[in-house]
């Protein structure tokens, strides 16, 4: 797999990385044995560059990693996350007592020592940012963790922070269908030679082989009540993809190899993070590093999936907790 730096001084890391979210359960019922083969054919793609965070399945994530750190022991460059505390009602702390006591217990199920990238998985809007960039070159200082960055922030933010210490990575959804980066977020990080981490690139399994579907979700996936899977939307969105699966499927693309290379193409420092906890689907993914999109199937794609071509919104108003609003 092609390589990129994980933000200026950062590590090489693979293209493409692996989002462990799904690990936990997040998505219906997962088994340790699927997640550890999923890590193997993950490491065996060249996809060395793991994300994880201290909630998925309160832990169960990490757990897994750890786990198969210390059975097989192969050199990655892992990334975790605290500032979410879970409810009912959902919060969020980013003092540095609780971010210190959860990146304690998050290097407990990691096995490890240091993590080389943490995120402030959501920013507590009270709390200045500035305070936050402090705690975290903190303990960058004491060799507890080798970078951080940020999640679902605005560009002010981004800014605020990296004034105060480098932010080495910052983590917002982009795909085909959420394109909110594009408004500030891509250039901060390109202005300031800032790593941008796509997550859910493949649309939360929409532009997938096949896409997911709602019928046929665990009763506790999230999803369900997500606006863009629920009826008419569904529906709007399916037929709309499907047009991008047909395109895909003439250039000899998988849908998911074709909407990962999209997103490569935004930019040098645009890592994407697709999560599986499938062997099988991630085997989806291999070879959009190699794709070089063409001006041709750029206006194609756009002429397929236009920006702002999703029907609703990308959560729900109760799921936008926390999420920095800028346009």
């Amino acid at each position: 797999m092609r390589r990129r730096p994980l933000g200026k001084g950062g590590p090489m890391v693979g293209a493409i990385g692996l989002g462990a979210m799904s690990f936990g359960g997040m998505f219906g019922p997962t088994r340790d044995d699927a997640s550890m083969a999923c890590l193997d054919a993950a490491l065996a793609a060249g996809i060395d560059f793991w994300d994880t965070a201290n909630i998925y399945g309160m832990g169960v994530s990490e757990r897994v990693i750890g786990d198969y750190l210390a059975a097989h022991g192969p050199d990655v460059v892992l990334a975790t996350k605290s500032g979410i505390v879970p409810g009912p009602p959902r919060s969020f702390n980013n003092a540095e007592d609780y971010i210190r006591a959860e990146l304690d217990a998050s290097l407990k199920r990691l096995r490890r020592d240091k993590v080389e990238l943490y995120y402030v998985h959501r920013r507590e809007a009270a709390r200045p940012i500035e305070e936050v960039a402090e705690t975290m070159a903190r303990l960058i200082e004491e060799g507890l963790i080798d970078a951080y960055g940020l999640s679902e922030v605005a560009p002010a933010t981004i800014r605020r922070a990296h004034a105060v210490h480098p932010v080495r990575a910052v983590q917002n959804e982009y795909s085909l269908w959420t394109r909110q980066p594009d408004l500030g977020v891509l250039r901060a990080c390109t202005d300031l030679g800032i790593a941008f981490v796509a997550f859910s690139p493949l649309a939360r399994g929409m532009l997938g082989d096949p896409p997911v579907d709602p019928a046929g979700m665990h009763d506790g996936d999230w999803r369900r009540t997500n606006p863009r899977f629920v009826a008419p939307n569904y529906a709007a969105n399916l037929a709309a993809i499907n047009g991008f699966r047909d395109w895909a499927r003439g250039k000899g693309w998988t849908t998911a190899a074709a909407a990962l290379a999209w997103v490569l193409d935004r930019g040098p420092n645009v890592i994407p993070i697709p999560g599986t906890r499938s062997a099988a689907h991630l085997a989806d993914w291999l070879g959009a590093d190699a794709i070089a999109l063409t001006d041709a199937d750029r206006a194609e794609i756009d002429a397929l999936l236009p920006p702002g071509f999703a029907h609703g919104d990308r959560y729900s108003d109760e799921q936008m907790t926390a999420v920095e609003r800028y346009c």
